[in-house]
């Protein structure tokens, strides 16, 4: 199980209620919107606003708690920070697989130093085929 207090705190962020269960909602799905966070947590939590999740997801972003993943013509996904990876993403479902970063995803550019690295791929899943 995931110490999400630890977590936001090794990262410099102060472990709120609210960051502690938005980051909740994203580990139980794994990948999620903000639509979808802010419906899940609301049941919980019918005063929180969609405005506060928008500024923690921002803020945990910057503090590379989590991560975007950026789906073609849908709103983007977030999810924990974790091992670089490929995601499978599905164009007409929108779901997302998680595949280990093989090395021959390692590129060496000259006079550039390759920080981070996310590779989407876009197809469809074995449901939408």
């Amino acid at each position: 199980m995931i110490d999400y207090i630890s977590l936001l705190k090794q990262n410099d962020l102060k472990a709120t209620i609210q960051r502690t269960n938005i980051l909740k909602s994203i580990n139980r799905a794994g990948h999620i919107n903000i639509d979808d966070i802010y419906d899940d947590l609301k049941k919980s939590y019918p005063t929180l606003s969609l405005a506060t999740i928008y500024k923690n997801i921002i803020l945990m972003l910057e503090q590379n708690v989590i991560i975007e993943v950026p789906i073609n013509g849908k709103k983007s996904k977030y999810e924990l920070k974790k091992d670089e990876h490929i995601h499978l993403i599905c164009k007409s479902c929108g779901n997302i697989e998680d595949r280990e970063l093989d090395s021959y995803c390692n590129i060496d550019i000259e006079n550039f130093k390759i920080v981070s690295k996310q590779i989407n791929l876009y197809g469809l899943c074995k449901n939408c085929q």
